[in-house]
């Protein structure tokens, strides 16, 4: 397998899209348009949920993006494991009322297996237990063996929030080997290991559901699908960290150099407070760029904190005086060519 920068990995996807007929937009501001109900933008569905609601028209019923995305809610796990951070970006490929599953599906498997060149003896795939349209086509059209299609209940495999629509999805995995299992027998995706990644969530928004709980089909059902880019990148680069990915490498490799100690993947103490600096950056670099400020309330005040526990980790660090401002340059370096907001 080929291994492919994490800039190229984004290029490809939304060129692939954009070859099937989906408009590529430029991801959104982290500033939510319109939307009180969220601080910030934290999933790459969430400035398209108009669309989904019928609320507004989209520019095209085929859409694609790779949207910026900020999670606080682990905050405090970020530095310490491998997986967790506080900016990431979300790929995607939506359909409003147009295509539905078996395109969905097959264009995935597509874009994994001949664009990426992805082994496809190491692809499963989840689908919902009482999906069986989902997993036809995955048996059926795609050809994935019956041993690597895994029935999952609702808590895995179907996706909703409260009442509105909602529906079952379809995860595919890659299968990292028998060195990251747990030995048992029958581990495949669904198991607490580190053997499977999830890498790619196809939400099939099908159902309305209203308070009393009853699933009534939707007229004009809806394709939303994510893939997180960095988890993606860690795939396609054999690596077991976020914080190896090429891109992300480069930022660290400046903190290290900054701080004069060399970074030793995750064997010295100092690598945590090297790991939360080179988080933080990406994602306060990115909040500027969107216009947000530091304050004491609202999105200022995640601005904020993340600026703070930074600037405290480089003191940790020993470096000496103001260092984040400089540090922000490596952030533009690797993503102004695509996302020229941060030039």
């Amino acid at each position: 397998m080929e291994k492919i920068g994490l800039n190229d990995l984004r290029r490809m996807f939304l060129e692939f899209y954009q070859g099937k007929d989906h408009y590529v937009r430029k991801s959104y501001s982290l500033i939510p348009e319109n939307d009180k109900s969220l601080l910030i933008i934290n999933s790459g569905m969430a400035p398209l949920k108009p669309y989904f609601a019928g609320l507004a028209t989209p520019p095209s019923k085929r859409m694609t993006t790779c949207q910026k995305c900020i999670r606080t809610g682990d905050i405090e796990n970020v530095g310490h494991t491998a997986r967790h951070a506080t900016f990431f970006e979300m790929l995607g490929s939506f359909s409003f009322g147009d295509y539905f599953k078996v395109e969905s599906l097959t264009w995935g498997w597509e874009f994994i297996t001949k664009v990426l060149k992805m082994p496809e003896d190491r692809l499963w795939a989840s689908v919902y237990e009482e999906d069986k349209e989902a997993y036809d086509i995955w048996k059926n059209i795609v050809g994935l063996p019956e041993e690597r299609i895994v029935l999952l209940g609702k808590e895995d495999n179907f996706w909703e929030i409260g009442t509105g629509p909602c529906g079952p999805c379809s995860e595919i995995y890659f299968d990292r080997g028998e060195m990251y299992g747990c030995g048992k027998p029958d581990c495949k995706p669904g198991c607490d290991c580190d053997r499977y990644v999830e890498f790619w969530n196809h939400v099939f928004t099908q159902f309305n559901r209203d308070e009393e709980g009853n699933y009534t089909p939707l007229a004009h059902p809806n394709i939303d699908t994510g893939m997180g880019l960095e988890r993606l990148a860690c795939i396609m680069q054999d690596v077991d960290s976020i914080f190896n990915v090429d891109t992300i490498q480069y930022i660290l490799k400046g903190v290290a150099d900054l701080a004069g100690i060399p970074y030793q993947n995750g064997e010295a103490k100092t690598d945590v407070s090297i790991r939360i600096i080179t988080d933080h950056i990406r994602s306060v670099t990115f909040m500027i760029a969107d216009g947000i400020l530091p304050s004491n309330e609202g999105r200022g005040y995640v601005l904020r904190r993340l600026l703070r526990r930074a600037a405290r980790h480089g003191k940790l660090l020993g470096i000496k005086g103001s260092f984040l401002a400089g540090l922000s340059d490596k952030v533009v370096e690797v993503s102004g060519s695509a996302y020229p907001e941060l030039q």
